[in-house]
């Protein structure tokens, strides 16, 4: 775990460092880049988020499980459908 922590923190400062060493007009415009992006990205979720909920059919249905049998079955029917599946086969 230790090494996995330093390998990360390595890479941080690397990363910073590289940072550090661009000029002043690169780094305010990769950081504009960046927040326009982060935005553009805001704004598509929240119009999608919108766009879904103000559709009508907007209701959830809950509905009966067909595919359980009506008839519970016992521990033994249990017993002997497995024994006849094995008999099958």
């Amino acid at each position: 775990m230790k090494r996995i922590r330093d390998k990360i923190e390595y890479y941080a400062l690397q990363a910073d460092n590289r940072w550090k060493i661009l000029p002043v007009k690169r780094q305010r415009l990769l950081t504009k880049l960046f927040f326009g992006g982060y935005t553009l990205l805001t704004l598509l979720v929240i119009v999608s988020i919108c766009i879904s909920t103000s559709q009508r059919n907007n209701e959830i249905s809950i509905n009966h499980i067909d595919g359980i049998t009506k008839n519970p079955q016992t521990k033994d029917t249990i017993q002997t459908d497995k024994i006849n599946s094995l008999i099958k086969k």
